[in-house]
């Protein structure tokens, strides 16, 4: 039997809703002579499956073993030509390919004319869209209509188009080099997380200067600004400037803002920018626009207007659900913040095909603070688990290693001596082996293996000296990073001040509100 998740024909089968299902049996049923079509028996079978099962296909008889995969390889090419046609699928960018495709026809008939009017007409909307890749396409198809359908304006139509081309080139090559350096950033992120030392920022530092073209910001136009202002976010992430990040997302969300029609031509763009200044006011602690930001994607993402494709639809779920947990994290509000697990689990299922592992970790963090933050130590240590015995998760190692240090203190804030001892030693092997064992770190272990030998009334002291030698890091320019993840600090609090780390931390966000 085949993995579903790794036959792709089957997937894409599942992913389609009922109007589509209908629309592709009415596309293949235009011309009634298709109605008994071995390709659409096997669609009707794979809709039927719950998973995709080889065997019950060949037992079928509608395809023998040796004709299976091209029968599998026409249905799936059916099936998208299906989409491509449905009203929903029709976005501005097929529109602008789809009579490129026109012209392209026309031109092999000789019917040069008739091709470089639509071509003219349709670069225009290229160019006022920012679709510009397909713009140079356009420009670069005239040249060639040109060389063999003579005009009388052509020399100034040749200088003309050369200008067209030259412009539209150097404008690509730009967007090009920032796209290449904010997707090599974005890489670096993933895989090791915020700059740890020195040599790291080096690092960033210089590959940034190295990689970023010079440009006159009045000469970008909007997808060139988009990718300055992700790679200078991205950068401003590594190197935990936030305030940096704020700044830089800021301008992200404000040029789609400044260019409304853009939210609606570029979702996937316009709901990331929301979400990273989001992410940016939450480690600023700017609660009341981080309130305002969350409502008004909220109601943007609602509006009828707004794209409403698979895609789409597992992004605003991914972004909405990631930051009304961080609200709750924010304010302190961790118990009221626990009917959003069900909800977060069910979309976790529902949109697993589009959804990332990373993320999906991400999210699991997320509930396993929350439940730390209610002390319900031991429902936290399930989510942590899931992160930690996760043994396909190849980025964000700094994820893996919180991970394990929260463990470690829910653990012990669950009783459960004998199983923070194995621990123990699992964690300082993982974070030895990951050489990432920052102060925050080795001070948190240190204090967790002697907590054994220390007698019930030394325990407050213990606190309170771990607190003071933690406190010294809270603004460390490497060290910071462990209270991104982590508010060891509030829990000493607790602990210190007998109250719930809950109350703690909505007692801090009462006094910097703003």
């Amino acid at each position: 039997m085949t993995n579903a998740h790794k036959d792709a024909l089957f997937v894409l089968v599942k992913s389609l809703s009922k109007s589509e299902k209908r629309q592709f049996k009415l596309y293949v049923g235009r011309l009634g002579v298709n109605t008994d079509a071995k390709f659409l028996a096997l669609f009707n079978l794979l809709d039927k499956l719950k998973t995709y099962d080889e065997s019950v296909i060949l037992e079928s008889g509608i395809v023998k073993k040796t004709q299976l995969s091209n029968l599998k390889a026409h249905l799936y090419k059916q099936i998208l030509v299906s989409l491509r046609l449905n009203p929903v699928n029709q976005n501005i960018r097929v529109q602008i390919r789809e009579q490129l495709d026109f012209a392209t026809i026309l031109y092999q008939k000789g019917l040069y004319k008739q091709s470089l009017k639509i071509l003219d007409k349709v670069k225009g909307i290229a160019i006022d869209n920012e679709e510009k890749n397909i713009a140079y396409e356009i420009v670069e198809l005239e040249k060639i209509i040109e060389t063999q359908y003579i005009t009388r304006s052509i020399p100034d139509r040749a200088d003309e188009l050369v200008k067209q081309a030259r412009k539209l080139s150097e404008q690509n090559v730009t967007t090009s080099k920032l796209s290449n350096l904010s997707l090599q950033l974005y890489g670096m992120m993933l895989k090791v997380g915020y700059v740890r030392n020195d040599e790291d920022l080096g690092r960033v530092r210089h590959y940034f200067a190295e990689h970023l073209p010079e440009y006159k910001i009045e000469d970008l136009g909007f997808r060139e600004r988009l990718w300055l202002y992700k790679a200078h976010l991205w950068y401003s992430f590594l190197i935990q400037d936030f305030l940096s990040c704020y700044k830089y997302s800021s301008k992200w969300v404000d040029l789609f803002y400044e260019n409304s029609k853009m939210i609606y031509l570029n979702p996937v763009f316009f709901l990331k920018g929301n979400h990273y200044l989001l992410e940016s006011l939450f480690f600023v602690k700017y609660s009341s626009q981080f309130k305002k930001t969350l409502e008004k994607m909220e109601s943007i993402v609602g509006d009828k207007d707004f794209s409403k494709n698979d895609n789409i639809s597992s992004l605003a779920f991914l972004y909405i659900y990631s930051n009304k947990l961080n609200l709750h994290f924010l304010e302190g509000t961790f118990d009221k913040g626990l009917y959003l697990v069900k909800i977060i689990e069910y979309g976790i299922t529902k949109h697993s095909d589009r959804i990332d592992p990373h993320h999906i970790m991400i999210f699991y963090y997320k509930i396993a603070c929350l439940y730390f933050g209610i002390g319900d130590n031991k429902t936290c240590i399930k989510y942590l688990k899931k992160i930690i015995d996760n043994k396909n998760l190849k980025m964000r190692e700094d994820l893996m290693c919180f991970a394990r240090v929260l463990s470690l203190v829910a653990h012990y804030e669950a009783g459960m001596d004998y199983h923070l001892e194995i621990q123990l030693k699992s964690t300082y092997k993982f974070l030895l082996k990951m050489n990432d064992l920052g102060a925050v770190q080795k001070e948190m272990i240190k204090f967790l293996r002697k907590l054994g030998d220390i007698y019930p009334h030394e325990l407050k002291a213990e606190f309170q000296s771990l607190y003071d030698e933690l406190k010294k890091y809270e603004d460390h320019p490497y060290e910071k990073r462990a209270f991104l993840y982590l508010d060891i600090l509030s829990w000493l609090e607790s602990h210190l001040q007998n109250k719930p780390v809950g109350q703690i931390i909505r007692e801090k966000a009462l006094k910097i509100t703003r």
